[in-house]
């Protein structure tokens, strides 16, 4: 096993350390001895371990001192949140609790681009923007995706991330695509969150972006009650996203977590 999937691997253990309260908020890390002790590794790999663990956003070095515990879950960003996310899962309540709140912001992000571009003018630069054939070819690819005998969840999801995130791009919202992006990332290193979000079929996610092609090529666009409606579905969509996670991680117990080597 090569040095760099040593510090990764250590690394991944002390965060989780820090996600599930072991190590508290301003008490210093083991230091670069103790890690070399616990983990039988010499002193330069505990070093890089540690400064692994300060780039995850978890702990912040203090001259003559060491490595101080962060407030992670209070003072962290969307990098600290997406690591302390993926640290979490061992943790079902507190994993649950976080996707909650990676939902719910992701619905909002999602909701507000569709009916942006829902919204925007038929002939107008918005519309214009957004290749429309471009978007029925990577729905093409949804379904054949989603019509396999084992569909790749994690790859339909991430083309789907992807063609949102083409149109914040078309609406030039780029807070909201840097936050999608975070979203995304936080999701697709998460086996549970990728299969929670298809608590249904597979091709459930195709229809969808059938019937806003639909919407979008037509010139008299959707009436209010289609939009209430389509709302009205989304949110439900999303209350069985969650369950569904609830369930997987009632049903594995302590799941695997995929270390970050990148």
């Amino acid at each position: 096993m090569g040095s760099r999937t040593v510090v990764a691997d250590v690394a991944d253990e002390l965060a989780r350390r820090v996600a599930a309260g072991e190590y508290q908020p301003g008490e210093l890390m083991p230091s670069v001895r103790q890690v070399a002790d616990e983990f039988e590794m010499n002193r330069a790999t505990a070093q890089l371990t540690l400064g692994r663990l300060e780039s995850y956003g978890f702990v912040e070095a203090r001259r003559g001192k060491g490595f101080t515990i962060r407030e992670v879950r209070q003072a962290g960003g969307l990098d600290v949140y997406r690591h302390l996310f993926r640290f979490s899962i061992p943790m079902p309540e507190v994993a649950i609790e976080m996707f909650r709140d990676i939902v719910e912001v992701e619905r909002g992000i999602v909701m507000d681009a569709l009916l942006a571009y829902t919204g925007a003018a038929p002939g107008g630069p918005v519309a214009a923007g957004f290749d429309l054939a471009e978007l029925k070819t990577e729905v093409d690819a949804l379904e054949t995706l989603a019509r396999t005998d084992v569909p790749d969840h994690r790859r339909i999801l991430a083309i789907e991330i992807g063609i949102v995130r083409r149109l914040l791009v078309t609406l030039e919202s780029s807070l909201q695509r840097a936050i999608l992006n975070s979203i995304g990332d936080m999701v697709l290193e998460v086996p549970q969150a990728v299969e929670a979000y298809f608590a249904g079929a597979a091709d459930l996610h195709v229809l969808v972006w059938r019937a806003l092609i639909a919407v979008w090529e037509s010139e008299s666009g959707p009436s209010a009650a289609q939009l209430a409606l389509f709302e009205d579905l989304f949110g439900i969509y999303h209350h069985k996203v969650i369950n569904r996670f609830e369930e997987l991680l009632g049903a594995q117990g302590q799941p695997e977590i995929h270390a970050v080597t990148a």
